[in-house]
């Protein structure tokens, strides 16, 4: 599938912002799942200076400075990429988890380093003996990595409630657990946490998801949104995503922007401000099938 994606972010100040750094992680990565065709970024007010690069997990950044006065601030992505379906797979197969968590402890061997760097905690997934008790019930000794996956990928959904007023970034997993509610960030930090916890590698991604309206009902312009899933990784397959807010194998209408350890390594913009004051953000995204 083809798709134009267009993510518009409108920052307004209560006061005069004099000078703003940002680092943006917007441009959507190729992998071999996905092409991107195009892509550009329109800033408003135009940045002074702007560095584009790689970061370290593979995924485009940017940094951009501005020095202009302002009080208010634009960010417009726009993209088109092409997504193919992901290979069919035996998760029966895949070798047993505990086995592939023996061996990936013994550090860098056959396995990628790029494997091992998900393996450790991070900013907002930092795994505890509560989530591994958690996890375990989908874990039972011998059971095939993947069929375990699948497993917790059908709990997670089961037993969490999607509630956006829950939750924000600073929540730590303890009251997602104890609640058992949140939103897509928590219930794949939670699915990353649970597989750490085990020994077992798993990074997040950041991306977009086409979004169908009720039957007979027009889709809003702008009412798309990004979302967040992630992927794990089997000696067998390599990395294969699971969305456990949806209880989905993502497919053709999940669209990577980047991945890494958790959102604090693609947080779609961040930065600092000499100014400001009080803030609000407007954001509209729009997924549309070419």
């Amino acid at each position: 599938m083809i798709f134009d994606i267009s993510h518009r972010t409108v920052y307004s100040y209560s006061a005069t912002v004099a000078q703003s750094h940002h680092l943006i992680h917007l441009a959507p990565r190729d992998h071999p799942r996905q092409r991107v065709g195009r892509h550009t970024i329109i800033v408003e007010p135009a940045p002074a200076s702007r560095t584009d690069f790689i970061d370290p997990f593979g995924n485009p950044a940017s940094i951009l400075t501005i020095e202009q006065d302002h009080t208010e601030f634009l960010i417009h992505s726009r993209s088109q990429i092409e997504v193919s379906p992901p290979e069919p797979f035996d998760a029966a197969s895949t070798s047993p988890w505990e086995s592939v968590a023996a061996k990936l402890g013994q550090g860098p061997g056959p396995h990628d380093l790029d494997v091992v760097q998900y393996l450790s905690p991070s900013r907002y997934v930092r795994p505890s003996a509560e989530i591994r008790d958690y996890a375990k019930p989908s874990f039972p000794g011998g059971r095939a990595l993947l069929q375990g996956a699948i497993d917790l990928n059908a709990r997670i959904h089961r037993d969490f409630s999607y509630d956006n007023t829950a939750t924000d970034v600073s929540t730590e997993l303890s009251e997602v657990l104890a609640m058992r509610r949140g939103v897509c960030q928590d219930f794949a930090h939670l699915f990353i946490a649970c597989m750490r916890s085990l020994g077992l590698p798993a990074r997040y991604i950041s991306g977009y998801l086409l979004t169908r309206p009720p039957e007979g009902q027009p889709k809003l312009i702008g009412a798309d949104a990004s979302h967040a899933w992630l992927s794990v990784w089997a000696p067998e397959t390599g990395w294969v995503d699971f969305d456990p807010t949806n209880n989905l194998i993502p497919g053709e209408e999940h669209i990577t922007i980047a991945y890494g350890r958790d959102f604090h390594d693609v947080s779609p913009i961040s930065g600092v401000l000499l100014g400001g004051g009080d803030h609000k953000v407007e954001v509209a995204v729009d997924v549309t099938p070419v």
